[in-house]
């Protein structure tokens, strides 16, 4: 099944840490959203395979925007 990445906050994506297809576990950090002037590393919600990656270093996110599915 499916897992969603979605932003827990607005801001713009710093860096992204994987690739798809990369083997994650639950609580690896996918991702980092700056908002704030502040680094916010986004984890993985469950263990699996990133499958899509739908944002690009530099974008600016809202709240819940889809980041990255996990399957």
């Amino acid at each position: 099944m499916a897992q969603e990445v979605r932003a827990p906050l607005a801001g713009n994506v710093l860096e992204i840490l994987v690739e798809a297809g990369a083997r994650v576990a639950e609580d690896d950090d996918l991702l980092i959203i700056e908002a704030l002037k502040m680094e916010n590393p986004i984890a993985a919600p469950c263990s699996g395979t990133v499958s899509e990656i739908r944002v690009k270093k530099g974008d600016k996110v809202a709240e819940d925007t889809l980041l990255m599915i996990i399957s």
